[in-house]
């Protein structure tokens, strides 16, 4: 993968799908540092999982941080079925977000506008501020409470064989410690 030093490394950009309990539901590695590319093979990875696993409830919404927005993406969630809340760009740490908009949206408006004007809806607020609830905790989890840092393994097919083996200890350990909690709840 070419890195920032100018160079190129032997590397892997790790994604992963989770629900709304932190479970991953699907998990990859590639070696494109680009994540726009990652938005279909998840997606469908997603949804060959949910259905092997007997869940017949469909795949609703898609919330994504600015790396995966691209117009082909919102188009392509669309086309499934998926309601998208896919950043459009990044905010500086204190930047102020513009106010919710009213009224109707305009028609004259591009695709990645529409996106940046559904996103500062009190809805788009809601559905995006969950991502910082539901995936950025998975990879907490995972680098710092397990220590997972970087891959033992070299070559791409390991290295997905590795990160599906550390999303599948995740779910164990999710699923365990809820099981531990109703218990002492009961």
């Amino acid at each position: 993968m070419k890195v920032s030093n100018k160079g190129w490394d032997q590397c892997g950009n790790a994604q992963v799908a989770v629900n709304e309990y932190q479970i991953i539901v699907a998990a990859d590695v590639t070696n494109e540092a680009n994540d726009k590319q990652q938005v279909k093979p998840m997606v469908e990875q997603v949804q060959q999982n949910v259905a092997a696993a007997g869940v017949t409830e469909e795949v609703k919404e898609a919330v994504a941080d600015s790396g995966f927005y691209s117009e082909a993406n919102v188009e392509y969630l669309e086309g499934e079925g998926i309601d998208p809340f896919l950043a459009t760009e990044r905010l500086k740490h204190h930047e102020q977000i513009p106010p919710a908009p009213r009224g109707r949206c305009p028609q004259h408006l591009t695709a990645k506008q529409r996106m940046a004007r559904k996103l500062r809806t009190k809805r788009g607020r809601e559905r995006y501020a969950r991502r910082k609830a539901m995936v950025e905790p998975v990879f907490g989890q995972v680098k710092h409470g397990r220590g997972f840092r970087q891959f033992l393994l070299r070559g791409l097919k390991k290295m997905r064989g590795e990160w599906r083996l550390v999303g599948l200890t995740h779910n164990l350990l999710k699923l365990w410690r809820h099981q531990q909690n109703k218990g002492q709840k009961g």
